[in-house]
């Protein structure tokens, strides 16, 4: 099993998704990926108290999205299969930023909602530790650090470019804070090679990203442990986290994304404890939390955490359905 490593450059950075974009790299099932990556919006640099800095020079129509390092293409991926990228480190850069009013991008309603719409935005710049786990801003401010890519996600089916900013069921702008390092994300796949970008780190963010943005930073290290999985069926992504098992659902209507969160929990409850559909649900309603994601993606997006010690079955399950969650990968 081999070790790679991956670094932004004009041949790994895009923007948009397309089956037809060739592969940054090629590696085999149970392979490492090293890579570093910029923030979301291209930056090479820190802010400056204007908000402005130097960027990468993009180049339409690859380049209109968000950041993104790859594709990395998994020799042997077929539609159908699925992949297990374990994840083993996320560092975050020195800097960071959060602007709180920012018009544009999917946020400028709720933006308007909240009465921060008229004027400039405000700009926080953020000096990140990432051996304390600390962000310092330039007012002052301490929060503490929580990384993870906003964005990891695999290649959709479909002809051209596609967006990258909406989230779907092969993942990508997710956006979920649960997806730290020791998280383990499971994804179905579209596109022969599978084709994995990520990108859009974030160093810390609260459920929902109210501002449309978390404290958006480079990556200086994430390390992923890629493996594929003949033996899943997945209708979307899941997520075995520290905190609990995770899964997702997005839709412009947020309560279809809700149902589409659960319905995707039921479906793991049902095949980890060996329950029928709406016994899973009585304990899912006392033992998970349905949380909202995010908010700026051009849908809403929700997610339910189980946590790992939150149920167990006696009697009549199973060896394997009567253990923790967390005791099966």
């Amino acid at each position: 099993m081999a070790t790679h490593i991956l670094a932004p450059s004009r041949a790994t950075l895009h923007g948009q998704l397309s089956a037809d974009l060739p592969p940054a790299l090629v590696i085999a099932s149970g392979d490492t990926v090293r890579c570093q990556t910029l923030d979301v919006s291209w930056g090479l640099e820190a802010r400056r108290p204007d908000g402005w800095r130097r960027t990468f020079p993009k180049e339409p129509p690859r380049d209109d999205g968000p950041a993104l390092l790859g594709p990395i293409a998994v020799a042997g991926a077929r539609p159908g299969q699925a992949l297990e990228i374990h994840i083993a480190a996320v560092v975050p850069g020195p800097y960071g930023w959060t602007f709180g009013g920012e018009i544009g991008f999917f946020n400028t309603a709720l933006n308007a909602a909240l009465g921060v719409a008229d004027g400039p935005p405000e700009l926080l710049r953020w000096e990140l530790d990432a051996q304390a786990m600390l962000g310092v801003s330039h007012l002052g401010h301490r929060v503490r650090l929580r990384p993870f890519l906003g964005t990891l996600g695999l290649c959709p089916a479909g002809e051209g470019w596609q967006p990258a900013w909406p989230p779907r069921r092969t993942g990508g702008n997710l956006d979920c804070k649960e997806l730290v390092a020791g998280t383990t994300l499971y994804l179905p796949v579209e596109v022969p090679g599978g084709l994995i970008s990520l990108g859009d780190g974030h160093a810390a963010q609260g459920d929902g990203e109210a501002a449309g943005n978390g404290i958006e930073c480079p990556m200086d290290m994430v390390e992923l442990r890629v493996a594929l999985r003949d033996d899943l069926a997945l209708a979307g992504p899941r997520a075995n986290t520290p905190a609990g098992w995770v899964t997702f659902g997005f839709s412009a209507d947020l309560d279809a994304a809700i149902a589409q969160a659960l319905n995707a929990m039921l479906d793991l409850a049902m095949e980890r404890f060996g329950l029928s559909r709406k016994l899973a649900l009585a304990l899912l309603s006392a033992a998970a939390d349905v949380r909202l994601t995010q908010l700026v993606n051009g849908v809403r997006g929700a997610h339910v955490l189980l946590p790992h010690d939150a149920i167990w079955v006696d009697g009549g399950q199973g060896a394997a359905a009567a253990q923790p969650a967390s005791a099966v990968q």
